[in-house]
C-alpha cells in the first residue's frame, strides 16, 4: 500500500496539468498514490490526465469524479478518506497549479514529516525569482495567516529551518496522526481560509508545523480564481473571514476584529467597487454572520 497518499483538487485545471505531472514524475520516490479529486470531470480532463500519465509515469493515480464543484474543503475531504482507507500513513496536500524542481523532495518531505508531523518548504511565484511564502503566522490582530517573505527576494533570513504558526495547504504534508487528531477539514468554507482553519486547529491541539527552506516550489498563484478582485473571492474571502472569527475568537478580540474587518471593507474595497461588487461584499458579510458553527 502507498506510504504517502498525495491529493489534489481538480477545476478546470487542464492548463496546468503538464507541469504538474512532469514535476511528480521526477521523483526519487516512488510509494505514493495521487489522488485527483475532479470538481469539473469531463471527458476532455479525463483524456488529458491518461495523456500526460502515459508521457510522465506516476506510480499510481486515482481520478475521482466528485460530482460536481463541491469546494476545495470538501474536495480535500474525499481524498484524505481515500489515502486514510489505503492506509497511507502520510498525506500531502497540493495544488495542481504548481510545479516540483527538485526531484528529492518527496522523499526529504516525508522523512522530515516522520519527524515534525507537519512540514512544509519554501514556495515561490512561478518563473519569478521572488518568494510567495517562507512560512508563516497567524496574525491574531486581523484574524488572517501571514506569509513571511511574501513578495521579497530571497534573503538569508528566510533560509532558516524552524517551527512556524502558519503555512498554507498548497504543499503541505501531514502525518495521518495529525488527521486522526484533529479531523478533517470543515467543508463550510468552500474556498479560502479552510486551510488556515485546519492549521490553526492543528497547531491548538499541540501539533508544530515545521518549515524546510532547502526545499521549494514554484505556485501559479490565482491561476483559477480570478484574483481578488473577483466576485468568487470578494464572496467567499469575507463570507469566510467573518465565519473563521465567530469559530476561533471570543470576548473583546472578536468584537474588535468584526469592527476592524468591517471599517476596512468599507474604505478599502466597497467605496471602490462597481455595484455588483458592492452588493456582492454585502451578501457576504451577511452570509458569514449567518453560517453555523459546528465544533470539529
Amino acid at each position: 500500500m502507498p506510504a504517502l497518499g498525495l491529493i489534489t483538487v481538480l477545476y478546470k485545471s487542464d492548463e496546468v496539468l503538464e507541469d504538474f505531472f512532469s514535476g511528480i514524475s521526477k521523483q526519487d520516490y516512488k510509494n505514493y498514490k495521487l489522488y485527483l479529486v475532479d470538481n469539473s470531470a469531463n471527458e476532455n480532463t479525463t483524456a488529458l490526465i491518461q495523456r500526460w500519465q502515459q508521457k510522465y509515469p506516476l506510480a499510481a493515480v486515482e481520478h475521482i469524479d466528485a460530482g460536481g464543484n463541491i469546494g476545495v474543503a470538501a474536495g480535500n475531504n474525499i481524498g484524505i478518506e481515500k489515502a486514510l482507507n489505503d492506509n497511507c500513513c502520510y498525506l500531502l496536500f497540493l495544488n495542481n497549479d504548481i510545479f516540483i524542481p527538485q526531484n528529492f523532495l518527496l522523499s526529504q518531505m516525508v522523512t522530515l514529516c516522520e519527524l515534525h508531523k507537519m512540514v512544509s518548504p519554501k514556495i515561490f511565484y512561478h518563473d519569478s525569482d521572488l518568494l510567495w511564502m517562507a512560512g508563516g503566522f497567524i496574525d491574531n490582530k486581523m484574524a488572517l495567516g501571514v506569509h513571511y517573505g511574501m513578495k521579497q527576494k530571497d534573503a538569508p533570513e528566510f533560509n532558516v529551518a524552524k517551527y512556524v504558526t502558519y503555512v498554507p495547504t498548497c504543499f503541505l504534508i501531514v502525518h495521518a496522526d495529525v488527521i486522526k487528531e484533529i479531523g478533517i477539514m470543515d467543508e463550510r468554507y468552500f474556498a479560502y481560509y479552510d486551510d488556515t482553519d485546519f492549521v490553526l486547529r492543528a497547531v491548538e491541539k499541540g501539533f508544530k508545523v515545521w518549515y524546510e527552506p532547502s526545499l521549494y516550489i514554484d505556485h501559479k498563484v490565482s491561476s483559477s480564481s480570478g484574483g481578488d478582485d473577483s466576485m468568487f473571492y470578494i464572496y467567499y474571502g469575507n463570507r469566510n473571514k467573518i465565519y473563521f472569527i465567530r469559530k476561533h475568537y471570543k470576548g473583546l478580540r472578536k468584537l474588535y476584529l468584526f469592527a476592524y474587518v468591517i471599517v476596512v471593507r468599507l474604505f478599502n474595497y466597497y467605496l471602490r467597487y462597481d455595484k455588483a461588487r458592492k452588493k456582492q461584499l454585502v451578501k457576504a458579510i451577511k452570509d458569514g454572520f449567518k453560517m453555523e458553527i459546528i465544533a470539529q
